[in-house]
């Protein structure tokens, strides 16, 4: 008997100490900021940020566009299946490209097909916002997209020094979510564009499982706002605040996310 209980006794604690990391929908491009326009790649990864952890299967998106100026850019015919390699395995993701033209801003925007999470018998579907400048001149960044759920920015995604505070704003169905809980996620392993995978190095080292995936609270006008500590992408996932929530009979947490970059003073 004891030979059958240390080993389910030891399994147990391992996973008590596993890592808390957070799924977080990516569109991930090098650069948010540009100083003229030409064509970016994109990749669009569903995966844990960072510890560059398990990547999910994501299956046909529902949507991805692109907004400029008001205008909607339908971008899911230019999608292409890859596999994209995280510290523990392959999972299905897709990329692409995307020619800038001009000054402004490209708000970039995914609706994933939902994902079912076998451990917790339940779907989620992250909508994930990305904005792209070219030349420094502001367009539509603070103007909501009209997505089921956002992150609506009080801050330029895009313009943050490390150190400054982004501000956003969460809305479902256009109004806004009080007190919704929001998970932050560093991306901690640099993506390799080349090779459809995260580097093994990590940039920094958390001290404790709270420092992986960090959780704030919206006020109740559905704001929040975050300190940057370090240069690179943020992510921000507020936690089924999407007006769906169920899908195919079982829950769905319909989630909203934002990337931002920060970039060191020099």
């Amino acid at each position: 008997m004891k030979r059958v209980i240390l080993p389910v006794f030891v399994l147990l604690m391992l996973s008590m100490a596993a890592p808390a990391a957070a799924h977080f929908q990516m569109i991930y491009t090098p650069e948010s900021a540009l100083p003229k326009g030409g064509e970016i790649a994109l990749d669009l990864v569903f995966t844990h940020p960072f510890e560059a952890g398990h990547t999910m299967d994501m299956g046909q998106p529902e949507q991805f566009f692109v907004v400029r100026k008001g205008k909607k850019i339908d971008l899911l015919p230019t999608l292409k299946p890859m596999v994209w390699t995280s510290q523990t395995n392959g999972g299905a993701a897709y990329e692409t490209t995307f020619k800038l033209r001009g000054m402004g801003d490209n708000i970039f925007c995914l609706i994933p097909s939902p994902y079912f999470e076998k451990e917790e018998d339940s779907f989620i579907q992250q909508i994930t916002k990305m904005t792209v400048n070219t030349g420094g001149f502001p367009t539509d960044w603070d103007a909501p997209v009209g997505l089921p759920t956002e992150i609506l920015p009080l801050d330029k995604p895009y313009g943050l020094w490390t150190g400054n505070v982004f501000r956003g704003i969460v809305l479902s169905n256009g109004k806004p979510v009080p007190n919704a809980e929001i998970e932050v996620e560093y991306l901690n392993h640099a993506p390799l564009a080349d090779k459809n995978a995260f580097a093994k190095a990590a940039a920094v080292e958390a001290p404790q499982d709270a420092f992986v995936t960090m959780t704030i609270r919206a006020n109740p006008a559905g704001e929040f706002a975050f300190g940057i500590p370090r240069a690179g992408w943020w992510g921000f996932c507020a936690l089924g605040v999407g007006p769906a929530k169920t899908f195919e009979g079982k829950t769905l947490s319909q989630d909203a996310v934002i990337w931002v970059q920060a970039r060191d003073m020099k």
